[in-house]
């Protein structure tokens, strides 16, 4: 394969480890605001450890390549990530707006570890191949949670919301 086949994969790479920086600090803004909602509070932190480790692994394929992350493409996320908890901090709604986030965001990593592992097979980079497989799962699987439990939280605070303004009538 041509270097700049090889060099599009390591651009790929590094745009996963900024994603994952990204999701880590948005997740974690989020999970820091859910004390009504222990059950997806449990489930975010569990893939706040997850999402470390995927960095983590992302990084040292990036060394067994030579390469290193990129600093402008993590600050990025990470200010992209500093926006949206800014954002949904004012919002009423934010424990449902951030589920459709959450769950947006998990598919939009699906796509680009389905990209990553067609790219590494191509490439002959098993190594590669075989970490962004396990993310993949990972993300599978926090999107089927998400998928499975968005009609719950969401239920959870209309309830809350309609409580809170009997409450307020009283």
């Amino acid at each position: 394969m041509s270097s700049e086949a090889k060099g599009q994969l390591y651009t790929w790479l590094k745009d996963a480890h900024a994603m994952e920086e990204q999701a880590e600090k948005m997740l974690t803004a989020q999970a820091k605001r859910l004390e009504n909602y222990p059950k997806l509070r449990e489930r975010i932190q569990k893939h706040i450890e997850e999402t470390k480790s995927q960095s983590e692994r992302i990084n040292e394929c990036l060394e067994s390549l030579n390469e290193s992350s990129s600093t402008m493409k993590d600050m990025g996320g990470k200010f992209a990530a500093m926006g949206q908890a800014l954002g949904g901090m004012t919002a009423s709604d934010e424990v449902v707006k951030g589920g459709i986030a959450s769950y947006a965001f998990e598919h939009f990593e699906i796509a680009n570890y389905r990209a990553l592992i067609a790219a590494a097979d191509q490439l002959g980079e098993e190594r590669v191949k075989a970490v962004c497989e396990e993310i993949l799962q990972e993300e599978l699987a926090m999107a089927k949670w998400l998928e499975d439990n968005l009609d719950e939280v969401t239920r959870s605070f209309l309830s809350r919301s309609e409580s809170s303004q009997l409450e307020g009538k009283r």
